[in-house]
């Protein structure tokens, strides 16, 4: 059998070898990227700039003024009450879930993955009218609620419900992966040594994932503050009340009062860029904490 001579490639051939595939040509580069910052600019930046334009277009102490009025206030103080307690109900559970997923095998673990993805895709509308058939007048427990004279719809146990509802998932989404990641043999060494389980979590478990911890939170605290569907579905509207602030933005543009409304929506833009540089800071510490060779 005549084995076949290899000649030596050409310069060119060479150069087109060593070509990376995954590098367009310069005009392709500046179209995608073009592309990209013409969406962001349109869809992301110019949005931003609205509201604040619209924000201060009568000056900063008409600004001010929308702030520090008593149904702002209000709302303000709502948003964040209820920001608290759903992040903190779920850091709760998004600990003990991912805990148990990531460290543990156990009859239906698959099913406990399923119902953590459950608010992702029903709509928070249907969250919340789901409350009123359990919560309202006609509703499963509302004899029992009428009888001993407790109210949770159209309130603050109603509006922090539904929100913690669609915030399920953040905390437990963040940790498991991470924790799958980092395995069992830390917990394991612990144990060995005759650390207890609470020992375990807390001197072992949580300073490896507290950067994934912060994540979570970030992300639920963002999620809490911006809710709106559910919300309105539970809360009755009820001015000065029950009105968080994404409430109150849509009932004072429809009542035009442009200045005030976009003042509070400011504020959850605010929000919402500083969730976005803690978001980048938080991705950094992750990846650098991340087991490499993998």
């Amino acid at each position: 059998m005549t084995v076949p001579r290899v000649h030596p490639s050409s310069p060119a051939e060479i150069a087109r070898a060593s070509h990376d595939p995954r590098t367009e040509p310069r005009a392709v580069r500046i179209v995608l990227i073009t592309s990209a910052i013409g969406f962001l600019s349109i869809f992301v930046v110019l949005p931003l700039v609205i509201v604040f334009a619209q924000a201060f277009a009568k000056g900063i102490s008409a600004y001010l003024a929308a702030l520090a009025d008593p149904e702002a206030l209000a709302a303000i103080r709502l948003t964040l009450l209820v920001a608290a307690t759903s992040v903190g109900l779920n850091l709760v559970f998004g600990l003990v879930a991912a805990w148990a997923i990531a460290k543990f095998d156990f009859a239906g673990k698959t099913l406990l993955i399923t119902l953590i993805d459950l608010p992702f895709s029903v709509s928070p509308v249907i969250s919340g009218l789901v409350f009123v058939l359990l919560f309202g007048a006609q509703g499963f427990f509302g004899a029992s609620l009428q009888a001993h004279n407790l109210q949770v719809l159209f309130a603050f146990p109603g509006i922090a419900l539904a929100t913690t509802f669609v915030t399920f998932p953040f905390v437990a989404r963040a940790l498991i992966p991470l924790m799958q990641e980092q395995g069992t043999q830390e917990e394991e060494a612990a144990i060995s040594l005759g650390a207890s389980g609470l020992q375990t979590f807390f001197r072992v478990t949580l300073p490896n994932i507290k950067w994934g911890v912060l994540y979570g939170v970030l992300l639920c605290n963002a999620r809490a503050m911006g809710e709106f569907g559910a919300v309105s579905v539970v809360s009755g509207h009820v001015r000065g009340e029950t009105n968080t602030m994404p409430l109150l933005v849509e009932i004072l543009y429809n009542e035009y009062q442009f200045v005030a409304a976009f003042a509070i929506a400011s504020l959850l833009a605010m929000l919402a860029l500083i969730t976005l540089i803690a978001k980048t800071v938080l991705e950094r510490h992750l990846d650098e904490g991340a087991p490499r060779g993998h």
